[in-house]
């Protein structure tokens, strides 16, 4: 009887660790996308966000320069580079391994709401929709 008593007190508190442990997810860091594209997420106030560290290859092919910001909707913006282009913004907590704020979408020039979810240690998944069409991809920790 003790022996099973002992059993459900720590599968109670296995469960409260995996749960604190998911609560407490930090997605901060350096994020490769899948298109090779890399992400630095960094606190930003309360809120965190996620600025592109490096473009997924050093030069647009149909061009033959730096990736630009060309289909940003404010026609002044889109020569700027999309290296430091913030991507992730104001993502603020919204439950246990969950962020919800706003994503830029460099390739069409869209800004649209979205969702980053922890999966695990080295995996978040961003989750962005646009009326009721919604695409999502996972990007995985360099750092």
């Amino acid at each position: 009887m003790k022996f099973q008593a002992l059993c459900s007190v720590s599968v109670v508190a296995l469960s409260a660790f995996m749960g604190a442990a998911t609560a407490q997810a930090d997605p901060r860091g350096l994020w490769l996308a899948q298109d090779g594209a890399k992400v630095r997420v960094t606190s930003c106030g309360k809120a965190i966000c996620g600025k592109i560290a490096v473009a997924k290859s050093p030069t647009n092919p149909d061009t033959g320069q730096p990736w630009t910001d060309k289909d940003n909707p404010d026609s002044q913006l889109r020569s700027r580079p999309v290296v430091g282009v913030e991507v992730f913004i104001n993502m603020m907590p919204d439950g246990p391994g969950k962020w919800t704020g706003e994503l830029y979408n460099i390739n069409g020039g869209n800004t649209v709401p979205g969702h980053i979810y922890d999966i695990d240690a080295k995996t978040i998944k961003v989750e962005g929709c646009a009326g009721t069409l919604c695409g999502s991809q996972n990007l995985t920790r360099l750092e």
